[in-house]
C-alpha cells in the first residue's frame, strides 16, 4: 500500500461548537447515569471494596498499588486498585463517590471518543478511502465525531461498565486506551503543523530519521505512552493498544507499515516497553488472573473457543437490540459444535472481511480490527466462570457505532438528517440505559432480573439466593440455592451458602450437615469453618465453634472477620484476655470494622475501662454517625466516668437516631431523674415501658421517677409490675413495701434503693 497523498487544508471549526458538542455530550451521559449514585455494591464489589486493605490508605502512595484482595477484579491491576482507594478517602464505604467518578471517567471517554472520531476524518479530507465519505470537511467531521461519541455515551450495553461499580476496571481502561489514540493523532497532527494535511514520508513534516521523538510534539507523544502505560496497570485488555495504534499509523497516517516504523519506531519501542510492567502484573496472578483466566486453569481452550462463537453475535445483536441485558450470563459449555455453526459462519465471515478490508480498503478494515483486537485477549484467553460478558463491548463498541453512523450519514447525505436521527436515537437510548440502570438499584432487584432472564443460571441463582439470605428472607433463599447446587452440585460456594440459608431460617442441625459436607469437598475452605463455627455456637457448643473459628484464623489470617468471631467466642467462654487480642488483632487488620469496634467497646465496658471503651465507640460512631445504639453504648461509658451530661446527650443521640430503642428511653429517664428533671425523666421511662411492656428495670425506675414527683399510687403500681415481670427483684419489693408505708396515710418512711 503506497502512502496516501497531501490533502487540502480545510478551515477549522469553531471553538464555541466544538464545546456545544462536548456539552451535550456530558449532559446526555449525566442524565442517562443520574439514578446511579445510589446504587450499592453487588457481586465482585464487597471483595474488591469493602474487603480490601489495599483501599485505606493514600499515603505511601504505593500502598494503594497493592491491592490486598486476593481474587478480587483489582488484583493485579494497581491504577483501579489507587482509584478506588481515593473514593475511600472521599466518602468511605458510601457508594456515591464511587459512581461519581465511574461516571466521569465515562464521560472523559466519551469526549476522548469525539475527538478520535473527528480528528480523524479529518485525517481523511475529501479522500475517500474505504469508508464511502465525501466532503468530510470541519463541521461534517464534527457532526459525525459527534453522533458517533453521543450513542456511545447513552447506549445501554455500557451500563454494565458505568453502573457496576467494580467494572471501573474496564471503563478506565477504555479511557487510557482512547488517550493513547488521541495523544498520538494530536502529535501526529502537530507533526503535520496542521490538522487535516496527510504528509509522505520525508516532506516537511520532519525528519524520518528522528526515532525518538514524535513529529514536533514530544509533549503528546509523552503523553501517549503514559496513558498506554497506565492502561496496562488497569486491565489487561489494554495490551492491544500498541498494535492498534501501530495499525492506525499504517492506515491514517503513514500509509504503510514500514513508513510507519521508519518514522516513528523510537516511539513505538517506548510503547512496546509498556507490555513489561504488564507481564509482571500477569506474573503476580500466577498468569491466570488467581486461577480464573489463562492457559494453564484446566480448561481445554477449544472448549472455550467454541462458546466465543455465541458470544461475538450476541455482542454484534446487543448494539442493535439492547435488549435483553444479562448482568451474568453464567458457566456453560457447547456440547455439540453445531449447536454453535450459526455464530461461528457470522464470525468467521466477518473476521475474513476484515482481512480483506485491511488490504482493500483499509479505513474500514481498520474498524474491524479494532472489534476484533480488543476482544481478542477475553475471547481467546480461557476462562473458567465468563463466556459473556457485556463490559467487554465498551471500546469494541466505538468501531460498530462508527460503522453504522458513517453508513447512515452515506445514505442520508444531509447533514440535518443525520443530527436529527441521531438526537432521537440518544434520546431512546438514554432512556432504555436510565431503565436498565434501575435494575442494579438492589442486589435483590439484580439478581431477580437476571434470573428470569437465565432461570438455569447456577451462577445468578447463587447471587439470588444470597440476596434472598441478606434480605432477611431465608425461607425463600433456601429452595433457590438447591435448585443452584442441582445445576452445578460441585460448587462448594453453594453448599456453604444453602448451610448460611438454613442457619438463618432456624434450622440450625440442617445447616450444620451443609458446612460438613462443603469441608469434606474442600478441608481447607476457610469460610466453611467459620459459617459451622457460628452455627456450633448458636447451639451453645463453643469450645467447637472456637476450634473451626481457629482453623479459619489458621488458613486466612488476613482476614479480619474470622478474628472478629472467634474474639465473640473467646469472651463468651471466659477467656477475656485472648478475645482482647483478637479484637485487636480484627482492628489492626481493618481499622474501619463498625462491629469490631462496638462489641470490643462492650467487652472494655464490661471489664471497668469505660476510658478505653469511649474511644472504640467513638471510632464506630465516625465510621457510622447515623447508628443509634453506639451512641446508647457511649453513654453508658461516659455514666460510668461520672459524666453524667454528656452521657445524656449521647442518649438523646441515640433516641433521635431510633426512637424506639427501650434501653436508651431508661437510661435516658434515669440519668434525667438524677439531674432531678423528673417530668422529662418520667416521659422517657414511661416511653420504654410503653416499648417493652416486660421491661422489668424501666418498671422500677419509672417506679422511683413517680416517687420523686410525688405520684404514690403511680409508683406502687409500677414496682407491682416490675415484681409480677420479675418475682426475685428485692429492690423492687423493698420500695413497694416502702411506698406503701411512707404514702400519705400510711406510716414509715420510703428509703431510695
Amino acid at each position: 500500500m503506497s502512502a496516501p497523498e497531501p490533502v487540502a487544508v480545510p478551515r477549522p471549526v469553531g471553538r464555541a461548537r466544538l464545546l456545544a458538542a462536548a456539552a451535550a455530550i456530558v449532559f446526555a451521559g449525566v442524565a442517562a447515569y443520574l439514578n446511579t449514585f445510589r446504587v450499592p455494591f453487588v457481586f465482585d464489589d464487597p471483595p474488591a471494596i469493602t474487603g480490601n486493605p489495599g483501599l485505606r490508605h493514600l499515603w505511601p502512595p504505593w500502598s494503594a498499588f497493592d491491592p490486598s484482595a486476593p481474587a478480587s477484579a483489582v488484583t493485579g491491576r494497581p491504577v483501579a486498585n489507587l482509584t478506588l482507594a481515593l473514593n475511600y478517602a472521599i466518602s468511605g464505604y458510601d457508594p456515591w463517590s464511587y459512581h461519581a467518578l465511574n461516571l466521569l471517567i465515562h464521560l472523559l471517554a466519551g469526549l476522548a471518543l469525539f475527538g478520535i472520531v473527528r480528528r480523524t476524518l479529518l485525517r481523511l479530507g475529501i479522500a475517500d478511502r474505504g469508508l464511502g465519505i465525501g466532503g468530510a470537511g470541519p463541521a461534517e467531521a464534527t457532526l459525525l465525531g459527534f453522533a458517533v461519541a453521543l450513542l456511545w455515551t447513552v447506549h445501554p450495553l455500557q451500563t454494565e461498565a458505568v453502573t457496576y461499580t467494580v467494572q471501573r476496571v474496564e471503563s478506565l481502561m477504555g479511557l487510557f486506551f482512547f488517550l493513547t489514540f488521541y495523544c498520538f493523532i494530536r502529535a501526529v497532527d502537530a507533526d503535520g503543523g496542521s490538522v487535516g494535511i496527510i504528509q509522505k514520508p520525508g516532506s516537511q513534516g520532519g525528519s524520518p530519521f528522528a526515532p525518538w521523538r514524535l513529529g514536533g510534539s514530544r509533549k503528546w507523544s509523552a503523553l501517549a505512552v503514559i496513558a498506554c502505560l497506565l492502561g496496562m496497570a488497569t486491565k489487561e485488555v489494554m495490551s492491544v493498544a500498541p498494535v492498534l495504534v501501530f495499525l492506525y499509523d499504517r492506515t491514517f497516517v503513514a500509509g504503510t507499515f514500514r513508513d510507519a516504523w521508519r518514522r516513528r519506531r523510537g516511539f513505538y519501542l517506548l510503547l512496546a516497553a509498556t507490555w513489561l510492567p504488564l507481564l509482571a502484573l500477569v506474573a503476580g496472578t500466577g498468569w491466570n488472573r488467581v486461577g480464573t483466566a489463562g492457559f494453564n486453569v484446566g480448561i481445554a481452550p477449544w472448549a472455550y473457543w467454541l462458546t466465543q462463537f455465541e458470544a461475538l453475535p450476541r455482542y454484534l445483536a446487543l448494539v442493535l437490540w439492547p435488549h435483553p441485558l444479562v448482568f451474568e450470563y453464567g458457566t456453560f459449555w457447547v456440547h455439540r459444535a453445531a449447536a454453535v455453526l450459526p455464530g461461528a459462519l457470522v464470525v468467521v465471515a466477518l473476521l475474513a472481511a476484515t482481512l480483506v478490508a485491511l488490504w482493500k480498503t483499509p479505513a474500514a478494515g481498520f474498524l474491524g480490527a479494532w472489534f476484533f483486537a480488543i476482544l481478542a485477549p477475553t475471547s481467546v484467553i480461557p476462562g473458567t466462570m465468563q463466556m459473556i460478558v457485556e463490559h467487554r463491548m465498551y471500546l469494541p463498541l466505538a468501531a460498530v457505532l462508527t460503522a453504522l453512523v458513517l453508513g447512515l450519514h452515506s445514505l442520508l447525505r444531509r447533514p440535518a438528517l443525520t443530527l436529527a436521527f441521531t438526537l432521537t436515537l440518544t434520546f431512546v437510548l438514554g432512556l432504555l440505559t436510565f431503565r436498565r440502570n434501575a435494575d442494579y438499584r438492589s442486589e435483590l432487584v439484580l439478581w431477580g432480573d437476571t434470573v428470569a432472564k437465565r432461570p438455569d443460571n447456577a451462577r445468578a441463582l447463587k447471587g439470588l439466593g444470597v440476596a434472598l439470605d441478606h434480605a432477611g428472607r431465608a425461607a425463600e433463599a433456601i429452595p433457590v440455592d438447591e435448585h443452584a447446587l442441582a445445576q452445578d452440585p460441585g460448587d462448594i460456594e453453594l453448599v456453604d451458602n444453602l448451610g448460611v440459608a438454613l442457619e438463618h431460617a432456624g434450622r440450625n442441625a440442617e445447616a450444620i450437615r451443609r458446612y460438613e459436607e462443603a469441608l469434606r469437598m474442600k478441608p481447607d475452605y476457610p469460610e466453611a469453618h467459620a459459617n459451622l463455627g457460628n452455627a456450633l455456637l448458636r447451639d451453645n457448643r463453643v469450645p467447637e465453634a472456637i476450634a473451626e473459628y481457629e482453623t479459619a484464623v489458621r488458613l486466612r489470617p488476613d482476614f479480619a472477620e474470622f478474628h472478629y468471631n472467634l474474639a465473640g467466642a473467646l469472651d463468651r467462654a471466659g477467656r477475656t484476655a485472648a478475645a482482647v487480642a483478637e479484637y485487636e488483632t480484627a482492628l489492626r487488620l481493618k481499622p474501619d470494622y463498625f462491629e469490631g469496634h462496638v462489641n470490643y467497646g462492650n467487652l472494655l465496658l464490661r471489664e471497668g475501662d469505660p476510658a478505653a471503651a469511649s474511644a472504640h465507640y467513638e471510632a464506630a460512631l465516625r465510621l457510622r454517625p447515623a447508628a443509634g445504639m453506639p451512641h446508647y453504648d457511649l453513654g453508658l461509658a461516659l455514666e460510668q466516668q461520672g459524666r453524667p451530661d454528656a452521657a445524656i446527650a449521647e442518649y438523646e443521640a441515640a433516641l433521635r437516631l431510633q426512637p424506639d430503642l427501650p434501653e436508651a428511653q431508661n437510661n435516658l429517664g434515669t440519668a434525667l431523674a438524677r439531674a432531678d428533671r423528673l417530668p422529662e425523666a418520667v416521659a422517657h421511662l414511661r416511653a420504654a415501658v410503653r416499648l417493652r411492656p416486660g421491661f422489668a428495670k424501666a418498671h422500677f425506675n419509672l417506679g422511683n421517677a413517680l416517687i420523686a414527683s410525688g405520684q404514690w399510687d403511680a409508683a406502687i403500681a409500677e414496682y407491682e409490675a416490675a415484681l409480677r415481670l420479675q418475682p426475685d427483684y428485692p429492690a423492687a419489693r423493698a420500695n413497694l413495701e416502702r411506698a406503701r408505708a411512707e404514702r400519705p396515710g400510711g406510716g414509715g418512711r420510703l428509703v431510695a434503693p
